[in-house]
């Protein structure tokens, strides 16, 4: 018999959905989300959600409004969806069959919100349980929207397409991998561009939307299809829906990246047609349109091709960037605010910066050309809402024009990118209006103005030189604009001008140009407007990038006004002053150990330390900030150090506990992993910066023990936690050694597991390297200290090291840092190593032709000479590389323990070789002349 629900029941679960979308009575929501709640251990919850959802009208004997009704609808369809993604038991087989049945009326619902939900249950089910769970749907959804039959109606066509965009979003890979012989999409995508030509408009966007899931993937569905697709696309270029020719601009930005050279023969068609759509009344459809010329502007052989156009796009670019009225009355006027507290919705949410990889040839710098995020693109955060569901807060149309990606913004990304390719003609062009707009009279034009100087900075300064005396003086004056927006572009545009000012040589140059443009953007990270104040932040941290070393003479000034800022800024502008004092410690280095500077800085900074909470996100921009100080003050840290190390293991044991909590109880909040990230960099920041025994103080005393909690790290399911704890792990090998080596069994058992490459799967090889790459790092550093005790692990690690200095497909970062590490290995081991060596020389021996002279490269070549001690005969094929590499070594002559004894462990290896070639000097008559001179005047043969 089929399952039928209880009508008492039914009734009382329908007045709790009800009351627990209620905004009005927050107590009778609190009792009805408990109820929920107990309600999930019901076997039959998902049965009565999936009834109640699907039935139209109220079933028999509830009494409902039909706007109550609905809200018990949308309460079950969201209840349902999350009790699919979340229960750890399989769906009965009861309910899924109520499900698939549900789910196809759902779709042809009157209610658009009601047909939405409908297939975000869908997508859920295949995202869980794969295709085959549901191997009907696909092949009904199509019928759907193709309506076959003739009988579906306008809303099950719709429905079923919005449906099918869901599942293409949200299972991408899966729709393209193998199944039974067969890829889902190649299947699909045909069907997708047949549905653009459907008369109904939501069909058609739906449709393009699903397929513009995969314009970016080079997938054999895409590469059968594109000629059609591009077809259709010219065909939909004229729709009468502004969401479909949205959607047609987005697919065209999308095959400028993967398919250029089936662009590139309409690209003059296509000039006079974006810039029509970029002309349009409807701004996302305009923004949408002008994506097009940075797609085009950042691709190496497209952009040239747009020459002769140039002067047709320019002037369509600074129009769009003048702030329109809509923009102007959300601005709010010129508004003093520094008093007034951040709303909770004003403080950008704060992430983790991803930690660096130890390299090789040293660590990279973070790129702060796009100082200011002045026309930054901000990533969306996924939350978990579908289409259809409610959020607490849109930030929607009523975002300020200033915090949001727009029409203006992404012109003058545009505008920036086109001065970088075709340099001076592109000042040449604006120039008239530069003229014309920079002392405008009113300030939107006199802004544009602003805005277009500051975006040619970087691609057009050779032909702006010569005018920037001039100009930046004319800037410094528009710092006391009285419009704010003015004062906050001008201090992002002398940002952008800060390196020809910071090269300025001439002292009185410097006096004109350079001190009044620092002392002109300092002063503004105090404006009376918290807009400015964030924009001269934003400005001083890229003129500190520039200068460098030059601002150690006005380094206390600079300090002080730091201070000043920590005592006046709200919340949301903290996290732009982190970042200034963060740079100036990463530039200026040892000088802010001064004991002046120090005690001005550090008190503000545990002041804030202090009043931030462990919950709170502000600590990611704070931790990093730390580390900075930390690295530069070095010994002089240690006063504040414990407190602070404490705090850190503290935040990293909670949040490693929540995780074990969720693990036992999935409908717990995920932790944010950001604090595990950010915590570890801090901790491997101390370790770094005090004096080793202080370190290994704080290392010992820590409660719950140190390296147990971070191996756990080690295991962490995030990449980017596993790398900083990689690094943390390399820096305590450094270090604290004395500390680490009782642990070392547990540390190796879990390292060697990440040095597994099979372990990485295809979705995560790119991001899975940061890990790797420092797991082989920490690997070298343990094994220069443990020696022949690393015997027990030196088969399995050699392994390792093989199998990625010997796969072209790996980054070349992380090859030179196993190669290193294998290397490395030799010391103590040669003897285990030494039956390998004829395997993996040569590889061993390119990658470090291109390491630069370091530590770590002399105490690889240390081990791998030790091992070549061991063999010397595997190197017959090597040999003159091997020989080669070390005339080619620059580093000899500098004094250090392990520089003198590399020169004594190459001399010791000519003498071998010296012994057992008999024709030892027509051999080395073969290597280059100047690499015969460098070894014959560097060592004795």
């Amino acid at each position: 018999m089929a399952w039928q629900p209880s009508p008492e029941s039914l009734s009382t679960l329908a007045a709790c959905l009800k009351d627990s979308l209620s905004g009005f009575d927050v107590a009778a929501q609190k009792q009805a989300e408990i109820m929920l709640t107990q309600a999930k251990a019901n076997p039959d919850i998902n049965n009565y959600l999936i009834y109640l959802f699907s039935s139209q009208e109220p079933p028999a004997g509830l009494q409902c409004s039909p706007e109550d009704y609905f809200l018990v609808r949308s309460a079950a369809a969201i209840m349902l969806k999350n009790n699919i993604r979340t229960s750890l038991r399989p769906i009965s087989a009861s309910g899924l069959t109520l499900i698939k049945m549900a789910i196809p009326l759902g779709l042809q619902d009157k209610n658009s919100q009601i047909r939405n939900y409908a297939g975000n249950i869908a997508t859920e089910l295949i995202r869980r349980g794969g295709i085959m769970s549901w191997p009907e749907l696909l092949p009904e959804l199509l019928k759907m929207i193709g309506n076959e039959t003739g009988q579906v109606s306008n809303e099950g066509q719709e429905g079923a397409m919005a449906a099918m965009a869901k599942i293409c979003e949200d299972n991408t890979k899966m729709l393209e991998r193998e199944l039974n012989g067969e890829r889902p999409l190649n299947f699909i995508l045909p069907k997708l561009i047949q549905a653009t030509k459907s008369p109904l408009q939501r069909v058609r966007f739906h449709a393009l939307s699903a397929i513009n899931v995969f314009t970016p993937r080079k997938s054999q569905a895409m590469l059968n299809s594109i000629d059609d697709l591009l077809q259709h696309l010219f065909t939909l270029a004229t729709d009468p829906s502004c969401d479909v020719r949205m959607q047609v601009c987005r697919a065209l930005v999308q095959l400028v990246e993967t398919r250029p050279d089936k662009i590139q023969p309409h690209l003059p068609g296509l000039v006079d047609y974006i810039i029509t759509q970029q002309q349009s009344d409807n701004e996302d459809l305009a923004c949408d349109a002008a994506e097009f010329w940075l797609a085009v502007g950042e691709h190496e052989h497209l952009w040239q091709s747009l020459t002769p156009y140039i002067n047709k796009i320019i002037p369509v670019l600074l129009e769009c960037m003048v702030y329109d009225p809509e923009d102007i009355a959300l601005l709010g006027g010129a508004s003093d605010d520094e008093d007034e507290e951040d709303r909770e919705q004003d403080i950008k949410p704060q992430f983790a910066k991803k930690s660096s990889a130890r390299q090789a040839n040293g660590e990279g710098a973070a790129d702060r050309s796009q100082n200011g995020n002045a026309y930054e693109k901000l990533a969306s955060m996924d939350d978990d809402l579908e289409e259809g569901e409610i959020d607490d807060f849109e930030d929607g149309d009523d975002a300020s024009p200033d915090e949001r990606w727009n029409l203006r913004k992404c012109s003058a990304a545009a505008l920036d990118v086109f001065a970088r390719d075709f340099k001076d003609p592109v000042f040449e062009s604006i120039l008239p209006y530069l003229t014309k707009n920079l002392k405008h009279d009113d300030w939107p034009y006199r802004e544009a103005a602003v805005l277009a100087l500051g975006a040619v900075a970087e691609g057009c300064i050779n032909v702006v030189t010569p005018h920037l005396p001039e100009l930046v003086s004319y800037l410094i004056t528009l710092l006391n604009d009285p419009e704010p927006v003015v004062r906050q572009i001008t201090c992002w545009t002398l940002g952008r001008y800060s390196a020809w000012a910071t090269e300025l040589t001439d002292p009185a140059q410097k006096q004109l140009y350079f001190e009044p443009m620092m002392e002109g953007i300092l002063t503004k990270m105090l404006d009376s407007n918290k807009k400015v104040q964030e924009a001269g932040a934003s400005a001083f941290a890229f003129l500190e990038e520039k200068a460098g070393k030059k601002l150690e003479p006005y380094s206390l000034p600079i300090i002080q006004q730091y201070v000043r800022c920590f005592k006046k800024y709200k919340d949301r502008n903290m996290n732009v002053l982190y970042d200034c004092v963060q740079t100036l410690a990463e530039h200026i280095g040892p000088v802010l150990a001064r004991p002046d500077l120090v005690n001005e800085l550090m008190p503000a900074l545990i002041e804030r330390w202090t009043k931030v909470s462990d919950q709170s996100r502000e600590l990611f921009p704070l931790l990093e900030c730390l580390s900075y100080v930390a690295m530069a003050l070095n010994d002089a840290f240690t006063p504040y150090a414990q407190p602070i190390f404490v705090r850190c293991v503290n935040i990293i044991h909670q949040n490693l506990e929540a995780s074990l909590a969720l693990a036992n109880d999935p409908s717990l909040d995920a932790p944010d992993k950001d604090f595990l990230v950010t915590s570890l960099d801090l901790l491997s920041a101390i370790i770094q910066a005090l004096d080793p025994v202080k370190s290994s103080k704080l290392v010992q005393e820590s409660q719950p023990a140190f390296f147990e909690l971070l191996t756990f790290c080690m295991e962490d399911p995030t990449d980017e936690v596993r790398q900083s704890a990689y690094a943390l792990l390399g820096d305590c090998a450094k270090y604290v050694f004395a500390q680490l080596e009782p642990s070392l069994p547990n540390v190796f058992s879990v390292l060697l597991k990440q040095l597994d490459l099979d372990g990485i799967l295809d979705e995560d090889i790119d991001s899975g390297f940061g890990a790797v790459n420092n797991a082989c790092w920490s690997a070298g550093e343990i094994a220069i200290r443990h020696k022949s005790q690393m015997a027990p692990y030196v088969p399995q690690l050699f392994e390792c090291f093989f199998k990625i200095i010997t796969n072209p497909g790996i980054p070349k970062g992380v090859t030179e840092n196993a190669a290193i590490a294998l290397g490395r290995l030799g010391l103590g081991n040669g003897e285990l190593l030494a039956p390998h060596l004829a395997n993996f020389a040569e590889d061993f021996l390119d990658s470090m032709d291109e390491v630069d002279p370091s530590d770590e490269k002399a105490t690889a070549f240390r081990g791998f000479t030790a091992i070549v001690e061991k063999n010397p005969m595997a190197m017959e094929k090597s040999l003159l590389h091997f020989f080669t590499a070390i005339a080619r070594y620059r580093d000899l002559k500098l004094r250090s323990e392990t520089k003198s004894g590399l020169h004594e462990d190459f001399q010791k290896a000519f003498s071998i070789y010296r012994q057992i070639i008999p024709q030892f000097d027509q051999f080395f008559g073969q290597l280059q002349p100047q690499d015969q001179e460098t070894l014959r005047t560097t060592y004795i043969f």
